[in-house]
Protein backbone atom coordinates (compact mmCIF):
# COMPACT_ATOMS: atom_id res chain seq x y z
CA UNK A 1 0.00 0.00 0.00
CA UNK A 2 1.26 3.45 -0.68
CA UNK A 3 1.17 6.28 2.54
CA UNK A 4 0.00 9.86 1.88
CA UNK A 5 -1.26 13.03 4.05
CA UNK A 6 -4.55 14.36 4.46
CA UNK A 7 -3.40 17.90 3.32
CA UNK A 8 -7.03 19.29 2.32
CA UNK A 9 -10.35 18.34 4.19
CA UNK A 10 -13.06 20.69 3.55
CA UNK A 11 -16.97 19.69 3.47
CA UNK A 12 -16.94 15.88 2.02
CA UNK A 13 -13.17 16.50 -0.14
CA UNK A 14 -10.35 14.75 1.23
CA UNK A 15 -7.19 15.87 -0.51
CA UNK A 16 -4.58 13.43 -0.47
CA UNK A 17 -1.06 14.32 -0.94
CA UNK A 18 1.28 10.91 -2.25
CA UNK A 19 4.94 12.02 -1.60
CA UNK A 20 6.20 8.36 -3.93
CA UNK A 21 4.30 10.28 -6.48
CA UNK A 22 4.49 14.08 -5.59
CA UNK A 23 0.83 14.52 -6.29
CA UNK A 24 -2.60 15.28 -4.71
CA UNK A 25 -5.53 12.52 -4.96
CA UNK A 26 -9.07 12.71 -4.39
CA UNK A 27 -9.51 10.40 -1.23
CA UNK A 28 -12.03 8.01 -1.30
CA UNK A 29 -12.24 6.10 1.95
CA UNK A 30 -13.64 2.93 2.45
CA UNK A 31 -16.59 2.15 4.93
CA UNK A 32 -14.22 0.01 7.23
CA UNK A 33 -12.45 3.75 7.32
CA UNK A 34 -15.39 5.69 8.16
CA UNK A 35 -16.85 3.38 10.65
CA UNK A 36 -13.55 3.63 13.25
CA UNK A 37 -13.14 7.10 12.71
CA UNK A 38 -13.26 10.70 10.49
CA UNK A 39 -10.57 11.71 8.85
CA UNK A 40 -8.37 14.90 9.44
CA UNK A 41 -5.83 16.94 7.90
CA UNK A 42 -2.35 15.70 9.26
CA UNK A 43 -3.97 12.38 8.73
CA UNK A 44 -0.95 9.88 7.62
CA UNK A 45 -3.25 7.37 5.53
CA UNK A 46 -2.03 4.00 4.03
CA UNK A 47 -4.18 2.64 0.55
CA UNK A 48 -4.18 2.28 -3.19
CA UNK A 49 -4.40 4.51 -6.54
CA UNK A 50 -7.57 3.76 -8.22
CA UNK A 51 -6.46 6.22 -11.00
CA UNK A 52 -4.77 9.13 -11.98
CA UNK A 53 -7.07 11.08 -9.66
CA UNK A 54 -8.51 8.89 -7.24
CA UNK A 55 -6.75 7.09 -3.78
CA UNK A 56 -8.63 4.33 -1.92
CA UNK A 57 -7.86 4.71 1.63
CA UNK A 58 -7.49 1.44 3.32
CA UNK A 59 -6.46 2.98 6.80
CA UNK A 60 -5.56 5.76 9.15
CA UNK A 61 -2.15 5.94 11.11
CA UNK A 62 -2.36 6.09 15.03
CA UNK A 63 -2.39 9.66 15.68
CA UNK A 64 0.09 11.52 18.40
CA UNK A 65 -2.31 14.16 18.72
CA UNK A 66 -5.87 15.72 16.95
CA UNK A 67 -6.30 19.90 17.38
CA UNK A 68 -9.84 21.07 17.51
CA UNK A 69 -9.79 24.28 17.02
CA UNK A 70 -8.97 23.58 13.59
CA UNK A 71 -9.09 20.51 13.06
CA UNK A 72 -5.80 19.35 12.60
CA UNK A 73 -4.25 15.96 13.24
CA UNK A 74 0.07 14.92 14.03
CA UNK A 75 0.63 18.82 14.65
CA UNK A 76 4.26 19.38 15.96
CA UNK A 77 4.72 22.80 16.18
CA UNK A 78 1.92 26.08 16.68
CA UNK A 79 3.71 29.11 15.10
CA UNK A 80 1.64 31.55 17.32
CA UNK A 81 2.03 35.22 15.46
CA UNK A 82 1.68 38.24 17.21
CA UNK A 83 2.46 41.82 16.11
CA UNK A 84 3.82 44.99 18.13
CA UNK A 85 1.19 47.06 16.42
CA UNK A 86 -1.19 47.15 13.51
CA UNK A 87 -3.00 45.10 15.71
CA UNK A 88 -1.35 45.89 18.91
CA UNK A 89 0.26 43.27 21.21
CA UNK A 90 -2.13 40.89 22.92
CA UNK A 91 0.10 39.18 25.95
CA UNK A 92 -2.78 37.49 27.70
CA UNK A 93 -4.06 35.85 24.61
CA UNK A 94 -0.52 34.82 23.82
CA UNK A 95 -0.27 33.30 27.29
CA UNK A 96 -3.50 31.50 26.46
CA UNK A 97 -2.39 30.57 23.22
CA UNK A 98 1.17 28.95 24.66
CA UNK A 99 -1.32 27.11 27.61
CA UNK A 100 -3.53 25.37 25.39
CA UNK A 101 -0.94 24.12 22.67
CA UNK A 102 1.27 22.87 25.65
CA UNK A 103 -1.90 21.43 27.00
CA UNK A 104 -1.98 19.46 23.55
CA UNK A 105 1.25 18.56 23.38
CA UNK A 106 2.14 20.55 20.34
CA UNK A 107 5.54 23.03 20.42
CA UNK A 108 4.84 26.83 20.33
CA UNK A 109 7.22 29.04 18.54
CA UNK A 110 6.41 32.41 19.12
CA UNK A 111 6.70 34.65 15.66
CA UNK A 112 6.93 38.53 16.28
CA UNK A 113 5.27 39.93 12.49
CA UNK A 114 6.14 43.75 10.77
CA UNK A 115 8.64 44.57 12.23
CA UNK A 116 9.35 46.68 9.71
CA UNK A 117 6.61 48.88 10.80
CA UNK A 118 8.78 49.94 14.22
CA UNK A 119 11.11 52.67 14.93
CA UNK A 120 13.87 52.18 17.11
CA UNK A 121 11.98 52.98 20.39
CA UNK A 122 9.21 50.26 19.43
CA UNK A 123 12.08 47.66 18.48
CA UNK A 124 13.57 48.13 21.67
CA UNK A 125 10.42 47.60 23.39
CA UNK A 126 10.00 44.38 21.68
CA UNK A 127 13.06 43.09 22.29
CA UNK A 128 12.06 43.52 26.16
CA UNK A 129 9.38 41.43 25.48
CA UNK A 130 11.00 39.09 23.18
CA UNK A 131 13.80 38.52 25.86
CA UNK A 132 10.71 37.36 28.76
CA UNK A 133 9.73 35.01 26.27
CA UNK A 134 13.23 33.36 25.70
CA UNK A 135 13.98 33.69 29.15
CA UNK A 136 10.61 32.00 29.63
CA UNK A 137 11.94 28.83 27.61
CA UNK A 138 10.14 29.78 24.37
CA UNK A 139 11.23 30.27 20.57
CA UNK A 140 10.79 33.44 19.42
CA UNK A 141 10.90 34.72 15.70
CA UNK A 142 11.35 38.30 14.64
CA UNK A 143 10.14 38.62 10.82
CA UNK A 144 8.97 40.59 8.07
CA UNK A 145 6.69 38.63 5.76
CA UNK A 146 6.34 41.75 3.47
CA UNK A 147 10.41 42.37 3.16
CA UNK A 148 11.27 38.72 3.68
CA UNK A 149 12.90 39.41 6.85
CA UNK A 150 13.70 36.21 8.83
CA UNK A 151 11.62 33.98 6.48
CA UNK A 152 14.56 31.58 6.19
CA UNK A 153 15.10 31.15 9.26
CA UNK A 154 12.01 30.42 10.30
CA UNK A 155 11.76 27.57 7.02
CA UNK A 156 14.56 25.70 8.85
CA UNK A 157 12.64 25.70 12.00
CA UNK A 158 9.68 24.39 10.19
CA UNK A 159 11.27 21.64 8.02
CA UNK A 160 10.16 17.98 8.29
CA UNK A 161 7.17 18.95 9.92
CA UNK A 162 3.51 19.41 10.21
CA UNK A 163 3.02 23.30 11.45
CA UNK A 164 -0.19 25.24 12.54
CA UNK A 165 -0.53 28.94 12.39
CA UNK A 166 -2.91 30.87 15.11
CA UNK A 167 -3.18 34.27 16.34
CA UNK A 168 -5.52 36.90 16.30
CA UNK A 169 -6.62 38.42 12.69
CA UNK A 170 -4.26 40.73 11.18
CA UNK A 171 -1.29 39.52 12.30
CA UNK A 172 -0.01 38.39 8.92
CA UNK A 173 -0.40 34.33 9.39
CA UNK A 174 -1.47 34.57 5.44
CA UNK A 175 1.07 36.49 4.42
CA UNK A 176 3.47 33.87 6.32
CA UNK A 177 2.27 30.49 4.79
CA UNK A 178 2.22 32.58 1.30
CA UNK A 179 6.19 33.23 1.95
CA UNK A 180 6.92 30.06 2.98
CA UNK A 181 4.72 28.07 0.69
CA UNK A 182 5.39 30.50 -2.45
CA UNK A 183 1.72 29.97 -2.58
CA UNK A 184 -0.46 33.35 -2.95
CA UNK A 185 -2.94 33.80 -0.34
CA UNK A 186 -6.01 36.01 0.17
CA UNK A 187 -5.36 38.87 2.65
CA UNK A 188 -6.79 41.99 3.76
CA UNK A 189 -5.66 44.96 5.12
CA UNK A 190 -5.72 45.89 8.45
CA UNK A 191 -8.29 48.56 9.23
CA UNK A 192 -6.70 52.01 10.05
CA UNK A 193 -9.52 52.68 12.63
CA UNK A 194 -9.43 49.50 14.59
CA UNK A 195 -6.47 48.08 13.74
CA UNK A 196 -7.28 44.53 12.80
CA UNK A 197 -7.81 42.44 9.61
CA UNK A 198 -10.68 40.29 8.73
CA UNK A 199 -10.63 36.67 9.12
CA UNK A 200 -10.11 35.79 5.27
CA UNK A 201 -9.29 31.77 6.11
CA UNK A 202 -11.48 28.82 5.42
CA UNK A 203 -11.54 25.41 5.61
CA UNK A 204 -8.86 23.09 7.01
CA UNK A 205 -5.62 23.05 4.23
CA UNK A 206 -2.20 22.19 4.81
CA UNK A 207 0.36 23.47 2.31
CA UNK A 208 3.55 21.95 1.22
CA UNK A 209 6.73 23.67 1.22
CA UNK A 210 10.50 22.02 1.29
CA UNK A 211 11.22 18.45 2.19
CA UNK A 212 8.28 16.80 4.05
CA UNK A 213 7.51 20.30 5.61
CA UNK A 214 3.31 21.18 5.91
CA UNK A 215 1.54 23.98 7.54
CA UNK A 216 -1.63 25.02 7.97
CA UNK A 217 -3.81 28.59 8.11
CA UNK A 218 -5.95 28.86 10.64
CA UNK A 219 -8.88 30.72 11.71
CA UNK A 220 -7.29 33.76 13.83
CA UNK A 221 -8.37 34.17 17.50
CA UNK A 222 -9.44 37.36 18.98
CA UNK A 223 -10.49 35.78 22.50
CA UNK A 224 -9.61 32.28 23.78
CA UNK A 225 -9.65 31.20 27.05
CA UNK A 226 -7.68 28.15 28.33
CA UNK A 227 -10.30 27.36 30.94
CA UNK A 228 -12.11 25.73 28.35
CA UNK A 229 -9.86 22.80 27.64
CA UNK A 230 -8.49 22.02 31.18
CA UNK A 231 -8.94 22.59 34.60
CA UNK A 232 -7.21 25.84 36.49
CA UNK A 233 -4.99 23.77 38.61
CA UNK A 234 -3.42 22.29 35.54
CA UNK A 235 -2.71 25.88 34.15
CA UNK A 236 0.76 25.92 36.94
CA UNK A 237 2.45 22.93 34.93
CA UNK A 238 2.01 24.93 31.57
CA UNK A 239 3.63 28.28 32.78
CA UNK A 240 7.42 26.83 31.78
CA UNK A 241 9.23 29.17 33.79
CA UNK A 242 7.06 28.22 37.26
CA UNK A 243 8.91 24.29 36.46
CA UNK A 244 12.24 25.83 37.88
CA UNK A 245 10.85 26.00 41.20
CA UNK A 246 9.61 23.75 43.91
CA UNK A 247 7.52 25.45 46.01
CA UNK A 248 6.58 23.75 49.87
CA UNK A 249 3.34 22.40 48.31
CA UNK A 250 3.15 20.19 44.90
CA UNK A 251 0.28 21.45 44.10
CA UNK A 252 1.03 25.14 44.94
CA UNK A 253 -1.32 27.30 43.27
CA UNK A 254 1.02 30.34 43.04
CA UNK A 255 -1.80 32.58 44.80
CA UNK A 256 -2.45 32.52 48.50
CA UNK A 257 -0.12 29.51 49.31
CA UNK A 258 2.34 30.35 52.40
CA UNK A 259 6.06 29.55 50.66
CA UNK A 260 5.39 29.95 47.31
CA UNK A 261 9.00 30.03 45.42
CA UNK A 262 7.38 31.21 42.80
CA UNK A 263 5.70 34.25 43.69
CA UNK A 264 9.48 34.97 45.01
CA UNK A 265 11.09 34.30 42.15
CA UNK A 266 8.11 37.21 40.77
CA UNK A 267 9.21 39.89 43.62
CA UNK A 268 12.76 39.29 42.94
CA UNK A 269 12.30 40.04 38.72
CA UNK A 270 12.77 36.28 38.42
CA UNK A 271 9.86 35.78 36.59
CA UNK A 272 7.91 38.54 34.57
CA UNK A 273 5.11 40.37 36.38
CA UNK A 274 3.08 40.31 33.27
CA UNK A 275 3.28 36.84 32.93
CA UNK A 276 2.37 36.39 36.21
CA UNK A 277 -0.13 38.70 36.38
CA UNK A 278 -1.87 36.84 32.77
CA UNK A 279 -1.34 33.86 34.46
CA UNK A 280 -3.80 35.31 37.42
CA UNK A 281 -6.28 36.40 34.62
CA UNK A 282 -6.34 33.23 33.44
CA UNK A 283 -7.23 31.32 36.28
CA UNK A 284 -9.60 33.95 37.75
CA UNK A 285 -7.64 34.77 40.37
CA UNK A 286 -8.04 38.03 42.44
CA UNK A 287 -5.24 40.29 40.90
CA UNK A 288 -5.09 41.84 43.99
CA UNK A 289 -2.52 39.04 45.02
CA UNK A 290 -0.25 41.21 42.57
CA UNK A 291 0.00 43.61 45.70
CA UNK A 292 3.47 43.21 47.21
CA UNK A 293 4.98 41.42 44.49
CA UNK A 294 4.58 43.16 41.04
CA UNK A 295 4.91 47.24 42.68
Amino acid sequence: MEKGIVIDREAKYIGVYIPARNKIFTGIPRKKVLKKTKIYAGDYVLGEILDNENFSIEEIETRKNLLKRPSVANVDNAIIVQAFKMPPFDSLLLDNLLVVYEYFAVEPVIVFNKVDLLNQKEKNQLENIVNIYKDAGYKVHKISALNNEGIEDLTKYLKNSISIVAGQSGVGKSSIVSKLTGKQLETKEVSKKTERGRHTTTGVRLYKFGENSFIADTPGFSKIDALTFMDKREVPKYFREFSRYSCKFPDCMHTVEPDCKVKKAVKNKEISCNRYKNYLKIINADLGLLSGICD
